[in-house]
């Protein structure tokens, strides 16, 4: 009768490469030697932003916009963090600042 089939046996095996100079996937930056690329400002401000909305402190974040959730804590004496008030109001129109991580899910 032989050996149990697996789900694995109907794929081909394929041989991985080495990246570039001999970088492997798994190594960080700082092992190679490298200095690890500076964050990108925009990028920094979009996880200040990330972080806001995961802070419960502050209150429900679905259904509404980041700059109204700040005005609502800051309303009720929550103490939201200015740099978030900072930030949006420099982003007027993009929904990358303005919308939550939770915009595109429904209710």
């Amino acid at each position: 009768m032989g050996r149990k089939r697996l789900i694995t046996d109907s794929y081909p095996v394929v041989k991985r490469r080495e990246g570039p100079a001999g970088h492997s996937k798994g190594e960080l930056a700082s092992e190679l030697g490298e200095e690890p690329q500076p964050r990108d400002e925009e990028e920094a401000e979009l996880e200040l932003l990330r972080q806001f909305d995961l802070a419960w402190q502050y209150g429900p974040c679905t259904g509404i916009t980041r700059l109204q959730r700040w005005c609502r804590a800051k309303q009720m004496g929550l103490e939201p963090p200015p740099e978030v008030w900072e930030v949006l109001k420099t982003h007027p129109g993009d929904p990358r600042f303005q919308c939550s991580l939770w915009h595109l899910y429904p209710l």
